[in-house]
């Protein structure tokens, strides 16, 4: 592109501060109120929406009893002009945050059990390595972590693995195994250390809701050991309150031993092996396979391979 060829484009274009402008008066729902959010006299708000919708040619505001409405082209306009404010907003953030020595943004999503597996892993060796970051952790459904990806909401997925093949949109890799076992409480003291599947799936149960990839794995280890699934059950995607439940009632669980170490660890709950287990749960990242990974992705991915 000529020096020429841009500036034809840029003054074709619309003023990026009059895009702000009129974000902020969308989100405050009047001229007076986007002046004083912004810190500008309210003629000064009133004469820059009028240049805008005169650059364009449409009306973007009707004015109300109560204050203003936006007609449909400025419907159109606003999410468009939240969008460029963000981007501005963030490109502030991360010129500050590298100005200050420190990584990221990052987003990263994931469903319950794999956050607790691997987001603690990572932090602990980035730390070690004396990095500073800025990080967002987000708990979601495994569907709804693919969506997030698709938007661009999270760069990273932590996720149940090894199912099926991932979509051709995704790239996707495995990072750890943790075997799972029989996650009981005090009402069970008696049972034995190693059980089958088929001799307590009558007892109370606490499971994740059908639909993602932690409740499949749960489901073929019913499968595998040919016994039916349980019938008294309670459907719980919360692993703190799965938790909560097994520690506190008779009601039994499954779930990956590194998901409980800490309870583990002080004896208020335990973990039964489950015999003739044949496959091991796997947990892994997913992440768009178009997208090049920020340089924060990239170590909190090679954290992960560390012991």
């Amino acid at each position: 592109m000529t020096t020429a060829s841009l500036s034809s484009d840029l003054s074709a274009g619309l003023d990026p501060r009059a895009l702000v402008v009129f974000n902020q008066v969308c989100q405050s729902g009047s001229i007076s109120g986007a002046a004083r959010a912004l810190g500008v006299s309210q003629p000064s708000v009133s004469q820059t929406i009028a240049q805008l919708e005169s650059r364009l040619g449409v009306a973007l505001l009707k004015r109300t009893a109560t204050g203003i409405a936006l007609t449909r082209e400025g419907e159109a306009l606003w999410a468009k002009a939240a969008a460029l404010s963000a981007v501005l907003h963030e490109a502030r953030e991360a010129v500050e945050r590298a100005s200050a020595g420190i990584a990221g943004p990052i987003r990263i999503g994931g469903t319950p059990g794999a956050l607790v597996s691997l987001v603690p892993r990572a932090i602990r060796h980035l730390d070690e390595a004396q990095a500073s970051f800025d990080m967002s952790v987000i708990e979601a459904s495994d569907e709804a972590l693919s969506e997030m990806l698709r938007r661009r909401e999270i760069e990273l997925a932590l996720v149940t693995t090894g199912l099926a093949s991932p979509q051709d949109e995704f790239a996707e890799w495995t990072v750890m195994q943790d075997p799972f076992a029989l996650i009981v409480g005090a009402a069970h003291a008696g049972l034995p250390d190693s059980l089958r599947l088929d001799s307590i799936s009558a007892l109370p149960w606490v499971l994740p809701r059908a639909g993602g990839g932690f409740q499949r794995q749960i489901q073929s280890l019913f499968i595998n050991a040919q016994c039916s699934q349980p019938k008294n059950v309670v459907r719980c995607d919360s692993l703190l309150t799965t938790k909560g439940i097994v520690r506190t009632t008779d009601r039994v669980t499954i779930l990956p031993r590194q998901v409980v170490e800490a309870e583990l660890s002080v004896g208020v709950l335990r973990a039964i092996e489950i015999e003739n287990v044949t496959f091991q749960r796997q947990i892994g990242v997913r992440a768009l396979a178009s997208a090049d990974l920020s340089p924060l992705a990239q170590r909190f991915i090679s954290a992960l391979s560390l012991p």
